[in-house]
């Protein structure tokens, strides 16, 4: 009988908690088994478990109901559970029992005593840790609905409105921005002069109306060239507007001219700004111009520009020879304390080329001209 109770009861619990060092004794089922095994216990012998165990089925086991800490420490007279050679107790103490997942393991093995007791964590609840995430392009399902279906719903008319006012919101609204790109002083050898070059637009992201205006000369004096663009604007790519219009230039002589160019952000970040003009008199001229902004510091700036002028034809009265007509090289250092406003210093050198150089030595004019500029930038 005590052998029964002991192959019923001791080894399946050796068989779960291999190197366990239980201070209490697993109850057995039957109560008068349990009489017989309190005996034995009072006697001091100690119960050695059967050379095979059978399996149990930890999925009823409550281990989180089981207070280990009440235990009694192993001690004189208190029944020692067999350790397996080599290993040492285990205090169950320090173990969260409530937290393991006995109940998903699976069931089907049996804990094999020559192997070591060792259990199979890979057969523990860490499955539901595994998340499916899907790759690869969208099904064609996801893409096969109606293009408007909204428009069963709320009608053709309403998610027309609503339409509208997406475009509105998201690009379809209009703008008025303003920049003094350069309004400077020039000092320069002889008679100090002045220079402006505003321009602006109002319209779209696609559609806009632009003005241009330039002009310099210096104090004291006739103003030397002055013009006016009016421009309507094209968005041909995501940086570049097509432009034509008209100019009016008002010195040094009164003449209109056609206008056909392109401007914006050019590969590297160069602000380009070319155009072609054909006068009322025939003439045909074109002008390129380029900077660069350079960050030193958030605020301050250094920006190197260059501008070219070219002509078809010899035009003696405005001092334009044919082919390659003025160069002008600048470089200027902003300092920006507030996005809209940056006052500046800088040099400029420019240069008359070929028989616009012949020109203005018969004019009595130095065909090279260095300036120091100071100037201020804005846009609102």
């Amino acid at each position: 009988m005590i052998a029964l109770m002991l192959a019923g009861t001791a080894t399946p619990a050796f068989a779960q908690d291999h190197g366990h060092n239980h201070s209490m004794p697993m109850q057995p089922a039957d109560p008068q088994d349990a009489e017989e095994a309190a005996e034995e216990e009072s006697s001091g012998e100690d119960a050695s478990p059967p050379s095979s165990a059978m399996p149990m089925d930890h999925s009823q086991m409550d281990h989180g109901a089981m207070d280990h800490q009440s235990m009694q420490p192993q001690g004189e007279g208190s029944p020692e559970m067999p350790q397996p050679m080599g290993q040492s107790p285990v205090d169950h103490s320090q173990m969260d029992h409530s937290q393991m997942g006995h109940g998903s393991m699976d069931q089907s093995g049996v804990v094999d005593d020559q192997a070591g007791g060792e259990m199979d964590h890979s057969a523990m609840g860490h499955e539901a840790m595994a998340m499916d995430i899907p790759s690869g392009p969208p099904p064609a399902s996801a893409g096969s609905g109606p293009a408007r279906a909204a428009d069963a719903i709320w009608g053709v008319e309403a998610m027309r409105e609503s339409r509208e006012q997406l475009r509105d919101e998201q690009g379809g609204q209009t703008y008025f921005w303003f920049q003094g790109d350069r309004v400077e002083y020039r000092a320069r050898e002889g008679s100090d002069g002045y220079l402006f070059d505003l321009q602006g637009y109002y319209g779209g992201d696609l559609d806009k109306f632009w003005f241009k205006s330039e002009g310099e000369g210096s104090f004291g004096e006739k103003i030397e060239s002055a013009e006016v663009q009016a421009l309507y604007s094209r968005a041909i790519a995501p940086f570049f507007d097509f432009q034509a219009g008209i100019r009016q230039d008002f010195a040094p002589l009164d003449r209109t001219y056609a206008v056909v160019g392109i401007q914006g952000l050019a590969p590297y970040l160069f602000e380009v700004d070319a155009a072609a003009f054909l006068s009322d008199k025939g003439d045909l001229t074109a002008r390129i111009e380029a900077e660069l902004d350079q960050r030193i510091t958030q605020r301050l700036v250094l920006q190197p520009r260059v501008e070219a002028s070219f002509s078809a034809q010899d035009v003696p009265e405005l001092g334009i020879g044919a082919g390659l007509d003025t160069v002008e090289a600048g470089l200027r250092l902003r300092y920006h304390f507030a996005r809209e406003f940056a006052p500046y210093i800088g040099i400029d050198q420019e240069w008359r080329i070929g028989q616009s150089a012949d020109y203005a030595r018969a004019e009595g004019e130095d065909p090279s001209v260095t300036n120091y500029v100071v100037g201020i930038r804005f846009w609102f």
